[in-house]
């Protein structure tokens, strides 16, 4: 009886990611990557973790700069994209390309983050939560429910149909910008570095928002990290492949 509720245990707990050696950090955007786990990629970074950027859209919707072309907001996007990046320990960088606001297709968009899972090998796949409550933007629902599907059918032998490359299966799905975070990492030593890496997309975020987002993500990583033994943490939705599909708990996780 034993041996069973430890299993059942097993089953509905979060995979256990403290130690990978490699990731793939998933973003719709330019930039979220920073904002929604840039404490976490600088933790990871300091450990000797391997690091890989995927960045969906070019972000060509607006920028700080009004006088800009949608072409000139791409290539800034890009450049401030691989800067933060590297500003956190990230060493390798990916984009689709994807016209900022326009993701649709969940099917076809999970195929090709599944060809980048099955190229990069990452025991860990971080996205947007699409289940965020009040979540309005399509880019990071789209994102994230592909990249939740792709999780679950790397592995198979020809997914996506006519792949040349090999299976693989990720050990966990590491949700970001979620409001159910069953995973508090401490970013108390990387919390400023967050902030530098933040600050290098210049062409997005003003002193201002630079301000408020420093007050609010402080506030909310102390109340994350209340009952640890730190001061400031980063929460995760962590789940394994066998908790997205058809697995009742997986909320309660």
């Amino acid at each position: 009886m034993n041996s069973s509720l430890n299993e059942i245990n097993k089953l509905l707990a979060p995979p256990e990611i403290s130690d990978c050696r490699k990731i793939l950090c998933i973003q719709p955007h330019p930039d979220d990557n920073e904002i929604g786990m840039g404490g976490i990629i600088a933790s990871y970074a300091a450990k000797g973790c391997e690091i890989h950027y995927l960045t969906i859209t070019n972000g060509d919707l607006g920028a700080l700069d009004a006088s800009l072309s949608h072409e000139q907001i791409a290539e800034a996007r890009g450049q401030e994209t691989e800067l933060a990046g590297r500003h956190l320990g990230a060493s390798f960088f990916y984009t689709l390309g994807y016209e900022d606001g326009t993701l649709q297709d969940i099917p076809s968009l999970s195929q090709k983050i599944a060809e980048v899972i099955r190229q990069v090998q990452p025991e860990a796949v971080f996205c947007p939560d699409p289940w965020l409550n009040y979540e309005a933007h399509y880019d990071h629902i789209v994102t994230g429910r592909a990249t939740a599907h792709a999780v679950i059918s790397s592995s198979l032998p020809s997914y996506p149909k006519g792949t040349q490359t090999s299976p693989w299966q990720p050990a966990a799905i590491g949700f970001y910008f979620t409001s159910k975070p069953n995973t508090v990492i401490d970013i108390t030593p990387y919390y400023e570095q967050k902030f530098q890496a933040m600050r290098l997309h210049k062409s997005q975020l003003s002193e201002e928002m630079l301000g408020l987002y420093y007050i609010y993500f402080k506030e909310l990583g102390q109340q994350l990290a209340a009952e640890l033994d730190f001061e400031i943490g980063e929460g995760l939705k962590v789940l394994s492949p066998l908790h997205l599909h058809c697995f009742v708990n997986a909320e309660h996780i």
